[in-house]
């Protein structure tokens, strides 16, 4: 044995070889450039922290950022049929779908849950843009009709956050059809007198803008969020003229009258709460881990507070 070759040089070797680094430790920012490290990036929920521009975000991600300690439970949605249309372009529409389904982890492009934020409880519908763009088909409307049914069922408010490209081309005519069944669970809501509550992300386009992403009762807008239903580009080719800077984006939104509020992703748990407790007609919500105090028992330490202060002077 050579001692030598089989261990000196081994070692050496390890101690000055150069180490693999994963290639996801670092994010780039398509706004400003910067080179964020990616667990500053989570624990910032996707927000720049030198520009504050709001990158995209999964929707389990937002939901775990959404609920009381990332506790949910996901809301069953019926599945529609694989491929009504047998549509295909440059791939199968099954082919597709495998394809979407191993890159986000996800079934579809909705995720249904139900949960508490500051200990009250909503349902929430969030889209996910990563998964085939988000577009609406026949499990989109499914889900928001479940959504609906379960925010009717247990008396919450439903919450819905939208990214989406628009309808879903893969299922044609069928897809267009989610859009009055969707407005139709939005009345579900409105019959009951229940908040329904949307946040428009980046972006939110198409039949999705056109139907249950402006039927709100409340509509907020993260930063900077393109929300229309022809894009800018497409304006554009079609009038022969240049937009307006900033058209159709969130800022340039809600000042001609289209939005309620522009929040950042940060803010936007506390408004939500505020917002539901509100509409629902409940007491603000308490700060902190414990629930508020019940009326009775806050009366009954008055009391007891008051004849211990009397004992005392008594004696």
């Amino acid at each position: 044995m050579n001692w030598i070759t089989n261990y000196v040089r081994p070692t050496i070797n390890s101690l000055f070889s150069r180490r693999e680094v994963p290639d996801n430790l670092w994010t780039k920012c398509p706004e400003c450039g910067t080179m964020l490290f990616h667990r500053e990036v989570k624990a910032n929920l996707n927000v720049c922290s030198s520009c504050d521009h709001h990158m995209a975000i999964t929707a389990r991600d937002r939901l775990s950022a959404l609920f009381d300690g990332g506790i949910f439970t996901e809301v069953a949605v019926p599945e529609p049929l694989a491929d009504p249309l047998q549509f295909r372009d440059q791939k199968k529409y099954p082919d597709r779908m495998k394809a979407a389904q191993k890159k986000t982890s996800e079934s579809e492009a909705m995720l249904v849950a139900e949960g508490e934020i500051c200990r009250t409880p909503i349902i929430a519908a969030v889209q996910d843009f990563s998964f085939l763009g988000g577009s609406m088909g026949m499990y989109v409307g499914n889900a928001i009709i479940a959504a609906a049914e379960r925010a009717v069922e247990m008396k919450r408010p439903l919450v819905l956050f939208s990214a989406a490209g628009g309808a879903r081309m893969q299922e044609g005519i069928l897809s267009l059809m989610q859009m009055p069944r969707t407005t139709i669970a939005v009345q579900m809501l409105k019959e009951a007198r229940l908040p329904y509550i949307v946040v428009l992300t980046h972006p939110t386009t198409g039949g999705v803008t056109a139907s249950y992403a402006m039927l709100g009762d409340v509509h907020i807008a993260e930063p900077n969020a393109l929300i229309c239903f022809a894009g800018p580009r497409v304006i554009e080719q079609t009038i022969g003229e240049k937009l307006p800077p900033e058209f159709q984006r969130s800022e340039y939104l809600i000042d001609h009258g289209m939005l309620d509020r522009v929040t950042h992703r940060k803010d936007l748990r506390d408004e939500l709460v505020t917002i539901c407790r509100m509409l629902m007609g409940q007491s603000p919500a308490i700060r902190g881990d414990l629930p508020a105090p019940d009326a009775s028992d806050a009366s009954g330490e008055d009391a007891a507070a008051k004849a211990g202060a009397e004992n005392a002077a008594a004696e």
